[in-house]
């Protein structure tokens, strides 16, 4: 059974781009090695520059094996230089009902 996971990064000063961009090479990958459904992502922006990202993983399984595949590892290190990962909680949208962000574009 899939899984859908919530990911949020908060971009470096001047990393946007970047960050938007590996979003789109995040599930790319992961749909590459059999990780993540072909379900359509979710990615959107929070006022604060924040951009969150809604996915499926496959199953717990693939969880498990993305914290060991080294292509996986290798882009997980690309974003730890261009942004932090948040908690969703720390993002100021989160903390009401019915929280509204920005679209970005796929």
């Amino acid at each position: 059974m899939g899984r859908i996971v919530i990911a949020a990064f908060r971009p470096h000063l001047g990393k946007d781009q970047e960050l938007v961009t590996l979003v789109r090479e995040r599930l790319t990958l992961l749909r590459q090695l059999g990780m993540a459904t072909d379900r359509p992502n979710i990615t959107m922006r929070a006022q604060d520059g924040t951009v969150v990202d809604v996915s499926e993983w496959t199953d717990d399984g693939a969880i498990v094996r993305a914290h060991k595949h080294p292509d996986v590892l290798a882009l997980w290190d690309r974003f730890e230089a261009c942004s932090e990962y948040v908690p969703l909680h720390s993002i100021e949208e989160a903390m009401t009902p019915f929280s509204t962000f920005t679209v970005v574009d796929a």
